[in-house]
C-alpha cells in the first residue's frame, strides 16, 4: 500500500523528468484553455462568457510566455504567442467596451495588439 509520502515522493521523481520546456508549454496551454471557454469560444459552452475571469488568464498568460519566451524558444515560444494574441483580439471583439489597442488584457506584457 503506498503511503502519502511515497506517493508525493514518486510524482516528484516524474516530475523531475519532464523538461521545463513541457511543464511552461502545459501551464500555458492550460491558461488558453480556461481563456478560450471564457470569452465563449469552447464549441460545447458557446454560451458562457465571463470577461473578467478571461482577462485574468489572459494577463497570466501574458505574463508567463513574455518570462518564458527566452527559455522556450522560439520553436515553442512562437505558437504560444500566436494563441495568446488570438485570445486578446478575441478579447476585443467580444467586449461590450473594448478596451483601447494598448490597454487590453496582457498588453503591457506584449505591447500593443492590432488586428
Amino acid at each position: 500500500m503506498s503511503t502519502p509520502d511515497h506517493i508525493a515522493s514518486q510524482a516528484g521523481r516524474d516530475i523531475a523528468d519532464v523538461p521545463a520546456v513541457e511543464v511552461i508549454s502545459t501551464a500555458a496551454v492550460h491558461l488558453m484553455s480556461a481563456a478560450a471557454v471564457h470569452l465563449g469560444l469552447a464549441e460545447d459552452l458557446p454560451e458562457h462568457r465571463d470577461l473578467d475571469e478571461a482577462r485574468s488568464l489572459i494577463e497570466a498568460l501574458a505574463g508567463l510566455i513574455t518570462a518564458a519566451a527566452p527559455s522556450l524558444g522560439t520553436h515553442h515560444a512562437g505558437p504560444l504567442r500566436d494563441g495568446l494574441k488570438t485570445l486578446q483580439l478575441a478579447f476585443r471583439e467580444t467586449s461590450p467596451m473594448p478596451d483601447a489597442v494598448g490597454e487590453g488584457p496582457g498588453e503591457k506584457y506584449t505591447g500593443p495588439v492590432y488586428s
